[in-house]
C-alpha cells in the first residue's frame, strides 16, 4: 500500500506540473466555448464510504444535472462542443490528478460513484470495494472506456446502467481488490495510455460484456461476485 501511494503521488505530481500548458489551453477553450466555470465538481463516495468532491474539466452546460439523469449517453445535448472532445480523449479527467495527490483517489481502483448508485452495491461486497481509494482508471474503466456510446443504444440509459453495466463493473472492482499488486497498477496505467491513444479493443470488450449480461438475471450477480 505504501508503494501504491508513492506511485500515486509521484505520477500525479509530475502530471500536474508537466501538464500546466495543457491545463491552461483546455481552461481557455472551455471559457470560450460556453459560459460557466472551468471545473466541475460532484460529491462521490470514497474510501470507507467517506464523501469527497471529485474534480473534472467542465464538459456540460451549467445546471445540466438539474435537467437530466446523472448518467450521460453519447450525443447528450447537455454536453458542450468542447466537452465532446474532452470526454472522447478523457482530458476531462485530468483534474482528478489533484484528487489523487491529496489522497482522496488513487491512479488505479474502482471508479467513485455518486451515493445514489453506491446504495445499489450488494451488501456483501460494498465494504470490500470501498476498502480502497477509488481510482481514475481500472479494469472496469478500460472495459467501458466508451460507456456513453453503449448507453446511447438504450431508450433508458440510466436503467441500462443500473441493471446491466453497474453489476458488470462490480465484478471488475472485486477482481481488482482481490488481485491488486503494484505491477498490476503499472500494467493498467500503461493499458489506459494505449487505450486513450486510440485502441478500439475496449469498445468491443464493453459490448461483449453487455451482451452477456443481457442474458443473465441480475439476481445471480450476488453469487458471481463472491
Amino acid at each position: 500500500m505504501i508503494a501504491k501511494r508513492m506511485l500515486d503521488v509521484l505520477v500525479s505530481l509530475i502530471t500536474l506540473i508537466a501538464g500546466i500548458p495543457l491545463f491552461l489551453f483546455v481552461a481557455i477553450w472551455i471559457k470560450i466555448d460556453s459560459p460557466g466555470p472551468i471545473f466541475f465538481s460532484q460529491t462521490r463516495v470514497g474510501r470507507y464510504g467517506k464523501l469527497f468532491r471529485i474534480h473534472k474539466f467542465r464538459s456540460m452546460a451549467v445546471g445540466a444535472e438539474s435537467v437530466g439523469p446523472l448518467i450521460t449517453a453519447d450525443r447528450d445535448e447537455r454536453v458542450t462542443r468542447c466537452g465532446h472532445f474532452l470526454r472522447r480523449t478523457k482530458l476531462d479527467e485530468l483534474p482528478q490528478m489533484f484528487d489523487v495527490l491529496v489522497g482522496n483517489m488513487s491512479l488505479v481502483g474502482a471508479r467513485p460513484e455518486v451515493p445514489k448508485y453506491v446504495v445499489l452495491y450488494p451488501d456483501d461486497i460494498r465494504e470490500e470495494i470501498l476498502s480502497l481509494r477509488p481510482g481514475i482508471t481500472g479494469y472496469a474503466a478500460l472495459a467501458y472506456r466508451r460507456e456513453s456510446e453503449l448507453l446511447s443504444q438504450s431508450v433508458d440509459p440510466e436503467k441500462m446502467y443500473t441493471d446491466e453495466v453497474l453489476p458488470a463493473k462490480l465484478k471488475y472492482y472485486c477482481e481488482y481488490v482481490r488481485q491488486r499488486t503494484l505491477w498490476i497498477d503499472i500494467s493498467i496505467i500503461f493499458r489506459t495510455l494505449m487505450a486513450v491513444c486510440g485502441s478500439d479493443d475496449d469498445v468491443r470488450s464493453a459490448q461483449y460484456e453487455n451482451e452477456s449480461l443481457t442474458d443473465t438475471k441480475r439476481e445471480t450477480m450476488g453469487t458471481q461476485l463472491r
